[in-house]
C-alpha cells in the first residue's frame, strides 16, 4: 500500500472520527449558523407551495456516485430527504428528476421511506421520480416537461450540473416559479449565478439539508468541513513558506 492510499485512508478515518465527536457535542446545542439568503428564499417558497397546493421539483444532476461528482449527488439526496419531510403536508407530492440511474433509484427509495414514515404507505407514482436523460442535454431536455407540466412552483437544482443547467433554469423562469440552484461544476455555477437572484456558491451546496432539517450529524459535518478547509489553507501557507526558504 503506497503513501497516497495511506494518506487517503487516514483522512477518511480522521473525518469520520471528527464527525462522530462533533455530533455528540452538538446533540443538545442550539444551532448557530450564518444567514444564506438563497436558503431563506427556499424556505419561503416551500411555505407558499404547501399553502398554495403546488408542487416542488428537485433535480439531482448527473453525477455518478462512484465518481468525484458523487459528493454533490449525495448532497442532493440528503436534501431530498429533508424536503420530503418539510413538505409532506402538501396537497401535491414533490417530483424529482436526474440524469444518472443510481440517483434515480435512490431518490425513489427516499420518497418511499418518507411516505411510509408520514403516510403509512410506501407507494409512490412512477411520475414522482424520473430519469430524464443519460447525456447532458438529453437530461436537460427531459427535465423541461417535468417543470412545465406538473404545476411546479418551486424548483431546486442540487448536484453536478454543467452548462445544460441554463436550459433547465430558463424553463423554470418561464414557469414563474422560485428557483434555488447549486452545482459542484464551475461552468454550472456560472450559469446558475447569472440566472437566479440568489444562488448557492461553493460548499453551500452541502449545507442545504442541514439548514432545512437540523440534525447533529449534519451540523457536525459542516463543522468538520470548516476544520478541513482551514487545514488545507494552513498546509498551503506552510508549503509556500518552506518553498521560499529552500527547504523543499
Amino acid at each position: 500500500m503506497n503513501i497516497t492510499v495511506l494518506l487517503a485512508v487516514g483522512l477518511v478515518a480522521l473525518t469520520a472520527i471528527l464527525i462522530l465527536i462533533f455530533a455528540i457535542i452538538k446533540r443538545k446545542a442550539v444551532p448557530s449558523r450564518r444567514v444564506i439568503p438563497a436558503i431563506d428564499q427556499l424556505r419561503q417558497a416551500l411555505d407558499r407551495s404547501v399553502e398554495g397546493g403546488t408542487r416542488v421539483h428537485l433535480s439531482l444532476g448527473k453525477g455518478r456516485l462512484v465518481s468525484p461528482q458523487g459528493a454533490a449527488g449525495l448532497a442532493g439526496l440528503s436534501t431530498l430527504n429533508s424536503l420530503s419531510s418539510v413538505i409532506q403536508s402538501s396537497d401535491l407530492p414533490m417530483v424529482t428528476s436526474s440524469g444518472e440511474p443510481s440517483l434515480s433509484i435512490l431518490s425513489q427509495d427516499i420518497l418511499r421511506l418518507s411516505n411510509r414514515e408520514h403516510l403509512g404507505s410506501e407507494e409512490i407514482s412512477f411520475r414522482q421520480s424520473r430519469l430524464t436523460g443519460l447525456t447532458d442535454f438529453s437530461y436537460a431536455a427531459g427535465t423541461i416537461p417535468v417543470i412545465s407540466n406538473n404545476n411546479v412552483s418551486t424548483n431546486v437544482l442540487l448536484g453536478d450540473f454543467g452548462i445544460e443547467a441554463g436550459l433547465i433554469m430558463e424553463s423554470a423562469l418561464r414557469n414563474n416559479g422560485t428557483t434555488v440552484a447549486a452545482s459542484d461544476d464551475i461552468s454550472g455555477q456560472a450559469v446558475m449565478f447569472a440566472s437566479t437572484g440568489e444562488s448557492l456558491v461553493g460548499e453551500e451546496l452541502f449545507a442545504v439539508s442541514e439548514y432545512l432539517n437540523h440534525t447533529p450529524v449534519h451540523a457536525a459535518s459542516l463543522t468538520v468541513q470548516d476544520i478541513l478547509r482551514w487545514g488545507v489553507i494552513a498546509c498551503i501557507f506552510i508549503g509556500a513558506i518552506l518553498k521560499l526558504g529552500g527547504v523543499i
